[in-house]
């Protein structure tokens, strides 16, 4: 009540307003803040109850929902070191979880039931969700459930009789020798911009880099001798991948002529950059890719991921074992790395009559 006494006190300023009018007619901002000014006392408990706004995805979610979410985050970021890519996947698929849980009156963690994810998995299919994004969301949920029981929040895991969609393996496709050299010539001239393409297909194909990791160099990720390049992988990941004499070419024609004409400040220590020196970005990479494969008559459907692929198929077809293919990729299971294996029949019935003694 005694709040509600003091308050015309509050007028006081109001009539000052001769003093203050020419600041207002200044610009039109001034009067946004001023009419805000009786809500401020109440935002740091706002702030602190960590209320969603309207627009937030999550503001028919529970509370304590929304802290398990922000948990289980945390814990794969500082725990498990995933990449902040993976991350922003599994919000989503939790987010579109937990607003139909929102939906469906589920308050707690502790409420949670296996109907509730089998409700969630068919409301994915009947969206027309595809069997891929189907089986991602399940996994989501697989850790989210296995989180909140290990944290106690919940007495058994909802997930754990529940059968992964099958998944048709979709073979990744792959240039041909000859049309990755069409590729990889295809940037020309001696201009900056040539110089960085050149030496970005390159980097691409001769070491079979994430596009991700290849724009994540930096110079002291460089050996002097530009004979191997230090890539940073999936979950902190780092490996160490020979560098071709093409490649090393190309990209010291980019450090040596190019970057140092476009790297406005000297702090700036990523590999590839913008005309305006700034780290180039995997939009703009990709954007490049698909020029050069314009140009070299490639269709225009090709990513930086196909350079990926080809340099694990051409290294599979020269005869490298799987294994280092592997640990040149950075896959983490070598089952990633057997669907290449699959790739082209002929070939291995090729190698197989070639070899074999009874072939």
């Amino acid at each position: 009540m005694s709040a509600s006494r003091k308050s015309p006190d509050r007028k006081g300023p109001d009539r000052q307003g001769p003093e203050r009018k020419g600041p207002e007619r200044q610009g039109p901002e001034r009067p946004g803040p001023e009419r805000q000014s009786p809500e401020q006392p109440e935002s740091p408990r706002l702030a602190a109850q960590e209320r969603p706004t309207p627009e937030d995805p999550l503001a028919a979610v529970a509370p304590a929902w929304r802290a398990a979410l922000t948990d289980l985050l945390d814990t794969l970021r500082l725990e498990a070191g995933l990449a902040p890519n993976s991350l922003a996947a599994y919000r989503r698929d939790l987010v579109a979880f937990l607003r139909g849980l929102a939906e469906a009156g589920v308050r707690a963690p502790g409420d949670l039931t296996e109907g509730h994810v089998v409700a969630h998995m068919a409301r994915l299919r009947h969206t027309g969700a595809a069997e891929a994004s189907a089986a991602r969301a399940l996994t989501s949920l697989r850790i989210f459930a296995r989180f909140l029981v290990a944290e106690g929040a919940l007495q058994r895991d909802p997930t754990a009789q529940l059968d992964a969609p099958r998944l048709r393996r979709l073979l990744p496709s792959a240039l041909t020798p000859e049309e990755v050299e069409l590729l990889l010539v295809a940037p020309r001239g001696d201009s900056w911009l040539a110089e960085r393409d050149r030496a970005l297909l390159e980097v691409l194909y001769a070491t079979g880099a994430r596009i991700s990791e290849a724009l994540g160099l930096c110079t002291n990720d460089l050996d002097p001798a530009l004979a191997a390049l230090r890539l940073h992988g999936k979950g902190d990941r780092m490996r160490t991948v020979p560098l071709g004499g093409r490649a090393r070419v190309a990209l010291n024609t980019w450090l040596a002529g190019g970057r140092r004409r476009v790297a406005r400040q000297q702090g700036t220590t990523a590999v590839f950059l913008t005309r305006g020196g700034k780290p180039l970005d995997r939009t703009a990479a990709w954007r490049r890719v698909k020029i050069a494969a314009l140009a070299a008559g490639l269709p225009g459907s090709l990513s930086p991921h196909g350079l990926r692929h080809s340099f694990a198929t051409h290294l599979l077809e020269g005869g490298a074992d799987l294994r280092a293919v592997q640990e040149l990729l950075g896959h983490a299971s070598i089952r990633t790395t057997e669907i290449y294996t699959h790739l082209d029949a002929d070939h291995v019935r090729t190698v197989h009559s070639m070899h074999h003694p009874r072939a």
